[in-house]
């Protein structure tokens, strides 16, 4: 994601059988991160990763308790297309809240484990703890430092649950048909593939987030020629979208080079 390619891409082809260069993917860097870091360098980051987490599910759980969301019917009639698409909307509105909540919860310890990953880079220490980080981050950023990147995140949250819900609702509204006998397992599968269509789409929101968290944060990953100090998210955007980069590091196997 941040543009670091240590390991020089290697020549392969596609489909077609066209000569093309690879950039190498997650098993040859996890490779090469062994080899310099030993094992213990894969779980870079993961202390704080698992505080995000639980911090995450713990706020989800508090606020589905405390707005908890009135039971309706299952429908899929085409009479009741107005009703089901209201239920649709209020469950979306309902799981947004309980995702922006959990969101800003966790923001901090996920800025905190992407700053711990990326010095790999540049073979830093600066951040060896997570109370250790969380003293660095405020003395030197204040409270604002651990939110950077928070808003392309919940960006990128809120469309990806919009989208993948009312998708999955007019396909199986309009597409699937009640008289089909698998009509109920067909369902039930839709929103999962929306969701991975969707947040294909989204990604570029997840980039621009987790590039924030370190950018001009001291870290060599964060500075020039990795990155340059981006003055916001849209700055950042705007500066990966002019480079073609909107979909850095979204695959982990087949990563072709770019011109």
């Amino acid at each position: 994601q941040v543009g670091h390619e240590p390991l020089p891409p290697t020549i392969g082809r596609n489909v077609l059988g066209r000569k093309v260069l690879y950039l190498p993917g997650f098993f040859t860097y996890a490779r090469h991160i062994m080899e310099v870091d030993g094992k213990r360098g894969l779980f870079r980051g993961l202390t704080p990763r698992l505080i995000s987490s639980t911090l995450s599910t713990i706020t989800r759980g508090s606020v589905k308790k405390a707005f908890p969301l009135e039971d309706m019917e299952h429908v899929s009639n085409k009479d009741d297309v107005k009703t089901s698409l209201r239920k649709v909307v209020k469950e979306t509105s309902h799981e947004m809240m309980m995702q922006c909540m959990s969101r800003v919860v966790s923001h901090p310890l996920h800025v905190i484990s992407m700053r711990c990953m990326v010095q790999f880079i540049g073979r830093e220490v600066k951040y060896s703890g997570v109370f250790s980080a969380i003293g660095r981050i405020f003395k030197e950023e204040g409270i604002l430092g651990f939110f950077v990147g928070l808003v392309p995140h919940i960006l990128g949250d809120v469309i990806f649950l919009w989208c993948c819900n009312l998708l999955a609702h007019f396909i199986n509204t309009y597409a699937v048909d009640d008289n089909f006998s698998q009509a109920s397992v067909i369902r039930s599968y839709t929103k999962f593939v929306m969701g991975i269509a969707v947040s294909m789409l989204t990604y570029p929101f997840l980039l621009v987030g987790d590039l924030m968290a370190v950018n001009n944060c001291g870290l060599r990953a964060g500075l020039p020629p990795y990155a340059p100090a981006f003055a916001s998210w849209i700055h950042c955007w705007r500066y990966l979208s002019a480079q073609g980069q909107l979909f850095r590091g979204s695959s982990l196997l087949f990563r072709r080079a770019p011109m």
